[in-house]
């Protein structure tokens, strides 16, 4: 099936009380040409329920050059763990090479984030998703009350589609609390980054991440310099209400 001939919306309300597994199953089951994307914990929860379904999986991740040493052993681990390949997304040099010889490696905390963003993130995701017809994300509706919390288990992806081609974007965790991801981590015993062990809870790039103190909301850890509206790298840039 196509994304043309998935009815998304009738879908997305028959299925947001079912399981995580029960959304993977039905994306797997409609859409060979679909991926994973992978960064975080919520994502590894989502490969580990795949594998069960579909043990070669396709996975992807952004490799932005500026991740902790932390998070690309993570990704090592990921790989060995499940057997699986995951296909590293990486920016365009030159274009890399110029943004840093006009702005230096650090102009984002007087600017914002939005342009290295979108060099480092969001550029090498188009690459990805140009290829696809449906991609699957760790996305929680209470990861932020200011941009995700509407979001439902599968959608129409409208950043990433195109005039002839409609991608479709899988939430299977949006329902889920930090707790519930938590939780499914220690009784499976699924592989986790070593910072969180920090007291880092939402991780990205190592500038733009610090760890949070107890009773912080997750997001305040990420470009925390920048009004809370903003903090979306523009990989979901759906979710921020115009």
């Amino acid at each position: 099936m196509t994304a043309v001939t998935f009815d998304v919306d009738k879908l997305a309300a028959e299925y947001n009380d079912k399981t995580p597994s029960d959304i993977l199953a039905l994306a797997i089951e409609h859409f060979e040409n679909l991926s994973i994307s992978f960064s975080g914990a919520e994502d590894v929860v989502l490969i580990d329920m795949a594998v069960q379904i579909k043990p070669d999986i396709n996975v992807f991740s952004l490799d932005t050059g500026r991740l902790h040493p932390e998070t690309y052993q993570f990704i090592e681990r990921v790989r060995n763990h499940y057997n699986i390949q995951i296909d590293l997304m990486s920016p365009d040099q030159k274009q890399l090479e110029k943004f840093v010889q006009d702005k230096g490696l650090y102009s984002f905390y007087q600017d914002g984030h939005q342009e290295c963003c979108g060099i480092r993130k969001v550029m090498p995701l188009r690459r990805a998703l140009s290829t696809l017809d449906a991609w699957i994300t760790g996305q929680r509706q209470d990861q932020s009350p200011d941009t995700r919390q509407g979001i439902p288990v599968m959608q129409k992806d409208n950043a990433f589609s195109s005039a002839d081609r409609t991608l479709i974007k899988f939430n299977p965790l949006a329902g889920w609390t930090s707790q519930q991801v938590w939780q499914y981590i220690r009784e499976n015993d699924v592989p986790f980054n070593e910072l969180h062990s920090k007291g880092f809870a939402s991780i990205g790039c190592e500038p733009c991440t610090r760890a949070v103190l107890p009773n912080q909301h997750e997001r305040e850890g990420r470009w925390w310099w920048e009004e809370a509206t903003k903090k979306e790298c523009g990989l979901h840039v759906d979710n921020i209400k115009k």
